[in-house]
Parts: C-alpha cells; structure tokens; sequence
C-alpha cells in the first residue's frame, strides 16, 4: 500500500518544496535591504506582463525542456546524467555542420536534419560514458562530468581552428544562410497592425520540445522499451530475473538522453544564435537535473519547471536590471529550489507519509 496518495507527491510535495524556496528567497532579499514583495511584482511583471517577457521566458523554457527530459529519461534507468551541457554543445556541432557544409532550399527541411545531426551527435557524446558504465562498471557522474569539459575543450579547438570564417576574432563559427533561419514567434504571430513578441528569440523549436515531452511520455509509459527502462529502474535484480539486459538498458537509456540534451541546440544554435558560438549552452545543461527533479522526471512534471525556471531566468534579469539587486540572487533562489526538490525531499515527504497514514488510520 502508498504511503501517500499519488497527487501528494507529483503535486503536493513540489509545491511545499516551493513555497519554502520562496520564503528563503524573500528573507534573502530581505537581509540585502530589499522589498520582496516589491522584487516578486517586478519578476513578474518582466516575465509575464508582456509578450517580450514570454518570449524571453518560453525561450529559456524551450532549452530547459530538452536538457529535463534528457535527465529524466536517464533518471528512469537509475543513471545520473549530468552530462546534458556537453552532449548540448556537441549537438550546436551537429547543428552547424548541417546548416553550414549542405544547401538547403527551405528552412523545414534543414529543421528536419538538423534534429537529426544534433540528436546523433548528442547520442554519441553520451554513448562512451554509458559504455563505460555498462561494460567496464565506471560511474556514470564521473565520466559524464569529464565529458562536459572535454567537449567545451574539443569544441573551443573546432571553433577556433577550424570553423571560425577568415578574420573573424570571437571563436565562432559562420552565420547560417537566410535559407535555414527558423521562424520566430514574432513572425508566426504578429499582424501589420499588432506586432507580439518583438526581438525576443523565442521560436519555432518551442513546438519541438512539447512534442518532445510526449514523445517521451509515450516511451516511457506505452512502450516495451519503456518498461523495461523503468524495471531496470526500479530492481535491477528483478529486471534481470525477468531477461532484461542491464548492458542494453544502461545503453540505450543514454544514447536517447543524449539525444534529447543535443536536440536543445535546434533552439539556441540554429534558432536564437543562428551560427555556433563558444557557451551557446549557458549552463541549460545542469539546470535540467533542477528540472526533472522538480517534474519528478514525469515529461508534464519536467514542461510545468521548465517554465519555472524560464520565468526565474527571465524574471531574474529584469529585477537585476531595474533594480540594486544583483544577477546572482536568481541563481541563489534556483539552488534553493533544488535544495527543497532534490536534497531535501524527505524533509518534506516523510511528514506528510505520517500525516496521509494518521489521516487514513482515522478513516478505518
């Protein structure tokens, strides 16, 4: 029998996480000589007051959904892929090969390759740690940290040496053709008497990461492939018992979340940046293990802190820049949030197990 009902943890518990995260977060604000109230307001108003807010928030959100389903996935098969910023970068590589070495005639169908370059070179990032893991027992945390600074090492070598144009000084690559910019959502949406979204980067991929997060859905939960990803999971022992391999879960539950961390490339590579630049990733990939914790690694768990944490990036840049508050709190109130979501679950789970088992001994 659950301790508690399912709706208590997917919902109950993130949102209590939260609410403690925010009360923290204000007494911070409140030790810095600020108004919190006055700072929530402005958070808000700079995310969410406007369509130039949304699209900075949708697109933050865009990357952080890619990178909390590339976790997630990984969660579900008991790895810890902390890997996601380098199997991103390796990706944006995927991306501008294929948008800068092939012609294309319209931009739909560079989209369509595109995805696939930057999910083959993100799956391939990840395929040597999840082979160490699998075959030679090395841990999945280790080699995936060591990757992400030898793919920023590897990609700084291209960029520099190989792919930034003749007298160019920034380490990047050339600018995309016209022919394979993606629409932005200032162009989808706007009228010629009502222009939204003006010069945010918000675009097309935002599609491409909700379909992702079913596509994912309906691996995990209507697939073979799925259960046996989420058996391994759960018993390893009874997983093999049943005759499923840990060498081909361990695998393959890599290589898609490799895949997934790559695919976040479409929307700052090809979408915002439109060429590859050093750092194009900004850290997305970490905050993604933030956001599959907060998701409960559920794809509608990992879209809601998505945008969580699209708004906090957002929000967090227009209260720097109105008011003495520095960029930084919003990263101090991120770490709070994954203190409360991931380190500090039990202490908010194991109170209320007591409370759900008190409640339904009073009902018998």
């Amino acid at each position: 029998m659950e301790k508690m009902p399912k709706w208590a943890d997917v919902v109950l518990i993130p949102l209590i996480s939260l609410i403690l995260a925010a009360i923290l977060s204000a007494l911070v604000i409140l030790a810095i000589g600020e108004n919190p109230i006055e700072a929530v307001k402005l958070m808000v108003t700079g995310a969410l007051g406007s369509t130039y807010g949304w699209g900075y928030t949708l697109y933050y959100a865009t990357n952080f959904m890619f990178t909390g389903l590339a976790v997630a996935v990984a969660f579900h098969a008991r790895l810890f892929n902390i890997g996601g910023e380098g199997q991103a970068m390796l990706g944006g590589l995927g991306v501008a090969m294929v948008c800068l070495y092939i012609p294309w005639p319209h931009w739909s169908v560079a989209l369509l390759a595109a995805c696939a370059g930057s999910m083959l070179f993100g799956a391939a990032w990840a395929a040597i740690p999840a082979y160490l893991q699998a075959k030679r027992g090395s841990h999945i945390v280790i080699t995936t940290i060591m990757f992400n600074f030898i793919a920023a090492a590897f990609l700084n070598y291209v960029l520099v040496n190989l792919m930034r144009p003749p007298g160019a000084q920034d380490p990047s690559s050339a600018r995309f053709p016209e022919a394979v910019h993606l629409p932005t959502f200032q162009s989808m949406f706007s009228t010629a008497e009502n222009v939204v979204f003006k010069g945010t980067p918000v675009n097309i991929t935002f599609f491409i990461a909700v379909l992702a997060c079913f596509v994912v859905w309906a691996l995990i939960w209507r697939t073979r492939l799925g259960y046996e990803i989420r058996s391994y999971g759960k018993t390893e022992t009874g997983a093999v018992y049943a005759g499923i391999s840990p060498v081909r879960i361990t695998i393959i539950a890599m290589l898609i979340s490799g895949a997934l961390a790559g695919l976040m490339a479409i929307n700052n590579v090809m979408g915002e940046a439109e060429r590859l630049v050093l750092n194009a990733t900004e850290g997305a990939g970490f905050i993604g293990i933030a956001v599959a914790l907060m998701g409960r690694s559920h794809p509608f768990g990992v879209f809601l802190a998505a945008i969580l944490f699209g708004f906090l990036y957002q929000g967090g840049a227009e209260l720097a820049f109105w008011t003495s508050i520095p960029r930084e709190l919003i990263v101090v109130i991120q770490a709070l949030v994954i203190l409360f979501t991931g380190a500090l679950d039990n202490m908010v789970r194991m109170p209320l197990e007591k409370l759900f088992l008190s409640l339904r001994k009073g009902a018998q």
